[in-house]
This record gives C-alpha cells, sequence and structure tokens, in this order.
C-alpha cells in the first residue's frame, strides 16, 4: 500500500476525520484511529487489504453496509458510513475503549462463571436484534465482541455480508483453503464456521450465527474452541465431527447451559435453537437461580462441595445423636416434632447419590430410635446440589 495511504484516507473523508495513528489491525484489513471533527469524537476506519479488495464491486459494498447501519441497539457497534479510496473499500465506527475479548482472554485468561454468562447473553442480545432487522453476522468471534465497561457489544456487523455481496470470481460460491487464507472475513474463521458456510450453502441464514455463537462459547467455557488444528482439519470437524461435550472439559457449566451450547453445535441448521431469542432466553434461566448457595456452588471446586456435604451429614448426625440420646435441651425443642430430611440430588453427578441417600438414610434410622414423646416424623424434601443447602 502507498506510504501516503492515511492522507488518502482524509482525503476521500473530505476533511470530516484526521488520522491520528494506525492501529493493529489483520491481513484483511488495515485499521486507523481518527477524530471526527465535526463531532469531537473518535471513530475506527477500516480500510480493506487490495487482496480482499480484488473483485469486489465497492458500489455494491457500500450498499450493503447501509442495511448493517442501520443496526443501533445497545450491543452492537454501529457503522457510521462506508466510502472508497481508490478502489479500496472502507467503514468507519465509533472507537470503543477496552479490550477485545480475544484480548481478555490471552491477557487475563477465561473470566469467572458469572462474567461468561454476561457475555453471552450480551452478544445474545445482539444477535437477536440483527436477525429481527434480517442481518447476519456470519463471522462471530472473539476479536469480534469488544468488553466495554460491564457490556460485551459485537462490531463488524454485516461486513462479511458485504464483503461476499459485493465479491465476484473467485470469492464467489463455495470457500477453499486459499479463500479462507486470504479473505477469511467474506465466509468467516475457519475456527467458528457453520458447516453451511464451509460447504458454501447460497441459503446460509441466522442459524449459521448460533452456530458460531456455540463456539464462542465453549471456548469461553473450556479454554478452547470445539475444534483445533490445521485448515483442512477444521473444514473436516465442523463438517463431520461432533464436539467432546462441554461439560467434560467444564464440569462447572450448568446443565442447562451446557445443553443449550451442545444444540448449537449441531451440524444440521433445523436442529439448532430456532433463534438468539430461544438462547437468550435459555442464558436468562442459567441467571435466575445462581443466587444464595447455587451461586456459592458454581465458585466451589468438586473437593470443596464434597467437604462442604460431609461437614452438613456430620451436622445432621450431630442434632439426630443429640435427639435420641437424650441430651436435647430443654424447651422449644423438646415439644417440637422430629424431622426426617430426605435430600434430593438436583445435579445429574451419579457420584454424589450414595451421599445424599446416606444422610437420609442415617437420619430416619436415628429418629426412628428416638423417646416416644418425639416420635413423631415429619417429611420434609429439600434440594441438595454439590454443595449443601441450609437454606436461603
Amino acid at each position: 500500500m502507498p506510504d501516503d495511504l492515511p492522507a488518502q484516507l482524509e482525503s476521500s473523508l473530505h476533511g470530516r476525520c484526521a488520522i491520528e495513528r494506525e492501529l493493529v489491525g489483520g491481513g484483511l484489513a488495515r485499521v486507523f484511529l481518527a477524530h471526527d471533527r465535526a463531532l469531537d469524537r473518535r471513530v475506527v476506519i477500516k480500510l480493506l487489504s487490495p487482496e480482499l479488495a480484488a473483485g469486489l464491486s465497492a458500489k455494491r459494498f457500500e450498499r450493503e453496509i447501509r442495511l448493517a447501519a442501520s443496526l443501533q441497539p445497545a450491543n452492537i457497534v454501529p457503522l457510521l458510513e462506508a466510502g472508497h479510496v481508490g478502489e479500496l473499500p472502507h467503514y468507519t465506527m465509533p472507537f470503543v475503549e477496552g479490550l477485545s475479548l480475544r484480548e481478555r482472554l490471552e491477557r487475563g485468561g477465561r473470566p469467572a462463571l458469572e462474567q461468561t454468562i454476561g457475555i453471552l447473553r450480551d452478544v445474545a442480545r445482539a444477535l437477536a436484534y440483527a436477525h429481527e432487522h434480517h442481518v447476519v453476522h456470519r463471522d462471530i468471534k472473539p476479536e469480534n465482541v469488544l468488553l466495554s465497561g460491564e457490556a460485551a457489544v459485537v462490531t463488524d456487523f454485516g461486513i462479511a455480508k458485504a464483503i461476499s455481496a459485493a465479491a465476484s470470481g473467485s470469492h464467489a460460491g463455495a470457500p477453499n483453503v486459499s479463500t479462507v487464507t486470504q479473505a477469511g472475513t467474506a465466509v468467516g474463521t475457519p475456527a467458528y464456521m457453520a458447516p453451511e458456510q464451509l460447504s458454501g450453502d447460497p441459503a446460509v441464514d441466522h442459524r449459521a450465527d448460533l452456530y458460531s455463537f456455540g463456539c464462542l462459547a465453549y471456548e469461553l467455557l473450556a479454554g478452547q474452541p470445539p475444534f483445533k488444528g490445521s485448515l483442512q482439519a477444521l473444514f473436516a470437524a465442523h463438517l463431520s465431527e461432533s464436539a467432546v461435550p462441554i461439560g467434560e472439559r467444564c464440569p462447572a457449566c450448568p446443565p442447562p447451559l451446557a445443553r443449550t451450547i451442545m444444540q448449537c453445535l449441531e451440524k444440521e441448521p433445523g436442529s439448532r435453537p430456532d433463534s438468539a431469542r430461544e438462547i437468550l432466553r435459555a442464558l436468562d434461566g442459567v441467571l435466575a437461580p445462581a443466587t444464595g448457595f447455587a451461586r456459592l456452588r458454581q465458585r466451589l471446586s468438586r473437593r470443596q462441595r464434597m467437604a462442604a456435604l460431609g461437614g452438613l451429614a456430620a451436622a445432621s448426625l450431630g442434632v439426630a445423636w443429640l435427639l435420641t440420646s437424650g441430651r436435647a435441651p430443654t424447651g422449644s425443642l423438646a415439644k417440637t416434632s422430629v424431622a426426617v430430611i430426605p435430600f434430593c440430588n438436583l445435579t445429574g453427578d451419579s457420584t454424589d447419590e450414595y451421599l445424599v441417600d446416606g444422610i437420609a438414610d442415617e437420619l430416619a434410622h436415628r429418629a426412628g430410635q428416638a423417646p416416644a414423646p418425639a416420635s413423631r416424623v415429619a417429611q420434609l424434601e429439600l434440594p441438595l446440589q454439590r454443595s449443601a443447602r441450609l437454606g436461603r
């Protein structure tokens, strides 16, 4: 690219923006930070690379950008305008302070479970709004999710579609390895691409974004995307291999969330959730009970949860021993009924069953030996997850 490209870019914008510096970009575009003189704010200008721009219709690209620019919800970084410098299309968006999700993963590792669910909800909200306005992203990945304050926002909405619509010649039709390497934005990013994108299906719709969302969610929770390897290996895996269940790689993942993620990763679009709204409802359901002891359970390791269960068992047996040994304090306790408490294991983890059943059986046995005045037994069913629930 010519060294005077920033000056050419300023000229194409008719002096409305002053280029401040070039930001780190990829092989697909050069990215510039600029000052919008009219509104006194910073903006980002992305200029497509010559390799990607080759064969594109600048007018068709700008026409597609206008559709994406109509998206204005809180969780989508809006597109402000599009143009071109010579034959190179560019587009402008607001500058977002903060890290991309990719930078967050590389610098700080995986976020905590609650923060992960919050990020996924924000992304799902962005997808739901865009899909309801007939815009498909086609390139959902950590690089395109920005963390700003307490919110996650999705950037580059509609860009992949605009590039595909403006493409001609070798960029059209089914993708091949070289196309993905040189013009990945046109068809997506291999680690997150839906099978129908890889096969060049012209009927790709919003459900491709749901597959990519599943890949992103999987990586946030497991620390890696569902499939890894060379381009050829990724293509083969997305087309024909089943991902390792997320629950095996992230035991702390709530089962409803695990089911939703694995449904998103179904090969057939019709087997995935119907919409991002459905995913959003599932995420809301995961958050709803995440209070009190359920939240404590999410923060404890398996060893800590088992220790908590053991502590509950010891405390329960201690109470039973006091009752049956005649050493219970006088007063209101001596006049109350003895409660036998069967616990329900709601985790789906069969390894917790022995302790759950043991607590209930031992309490029932001890209560059955209590003196006559306290022989009345009441049944009270309380849920028990991997951590002990003593109350709310």
